[in-house]
């Protein structure tokens, strides 16, 4: 049985230094970033065969934040994991530091792909997959896409190669929070039927609640169960979760939270995570 109660302590860590780092630099994603909380949670506290003290781990799962602004969720999942000091989140976007506004695999210990540009991490993570085959390797390939980031023509020229090359070892989440930084999705460019366009492709495709722990795991079994097909999970997630104002919000896909949101936004996540 799988410690939910740990995990839903750390991803109330995680979202703390989420709204912190972001107000610390002026600029960041919260959004997206805290939509993605407990799918990464999930993955690195639990699914993942990773080594924090040894990064580069020659048989380590790989994970590839396809939509790479979503960086404050990432970094506050690795230095929560143990891959760098906490205190390098308080460099975020800031001059000199390791934590740029997009991952950089070059500075970041754990972050195995620099991405930014929508749709390129999916088709490295394609890539990876591929190699793994290849070399008949025992790792698996994870990724996260974003809804804005589907509307690219790069993700299904991806998608269409996973398929042909039945890269079984390749899980994807879409974090399906409905909205993109010009609104909803349907409405800027519509993407539906997501489900079938996925599975038209020859995906195995799953939908689950993206907050949900139980469905994340359950859905991570079947995944690495089938056989013949790369899986994409649908994860419906609420942008801005557990941030009342930000919540559901299109305009808080890219805004830093002023002093007074900082300490609302921390109220409504059960305190501050630094003293």
């Amino acid at each position: 049985m799988r410690d939910h109660k740990g995990l839903n302590e750390i991803a109330s860590i995680i979202r703390k230094e989420i709204v912190t780092m972001i107000h610390g630099a002026k600029s960041g994603h919260p959004g997206g970033s805290l939509s993605a909380v407990e799918i990464l949670t999930a993955l690195y506290f639990d699914e993942m065969n990773i080594d924090p003290t040894n990064p580069k781990m020659e048989d380590r799962d790989r994970f590839i934040l396809s939509k790479g602004h979503a960086a404050p969720v990432l970094y506050a999942t690795l230095a929560e994991r143990g891959f760098f000091d906490r205190n390098e989140l308080l460099g975020f976007r800031k001059f000199g530091t390791i934590l740029q506004g997009h991952p950089d695999m070059n500075k970041v210990p754990g972050v195995e792909m620099s991405t930014g540009s929508l749709g390129q991490g999916f088709s490295v993570a394609c890539g990876m997959a591929m190699g793994s085959k290849i070399d008949n390797a025992p790792w698996n390939v994870y990724a996260l896409l974003g809804d804005g980031e589907i509307q690219e023509g790069i993700v299904w020229e991806a998608a269409m190669s996973a398929a042909h090359y039945k890269l079984d070892n390749l899980i994807v989440f879409l974090d399906h929070n409905g909205l993109q930084i010009d609104g909803n999705i349907e409405d800027v460019m519509n993407v539906n039927p997501i489900e079938g366009k996925f599975k038209s492709f020859g995906w195995n495709v799953i939908t689950i609640d993206g907050h949900d722990y139980d469905q994340i795991f359950a859905a991570l079994d079947i995944a690495k169960d089938t056989v013949g097909k790369p899986t994409m999970i649908i994860a419906k997630t609420i942008k801005g979760k557990g941030v009342s104002f930000m919540e559901n919000q299109a305009g808080w896909h890219g805004n830093a939270p002023s002093d007074s949101e900082l300490k609302q936004a921390l109220l409504d996540l059960g305190g501050a995570c630094r003293e």
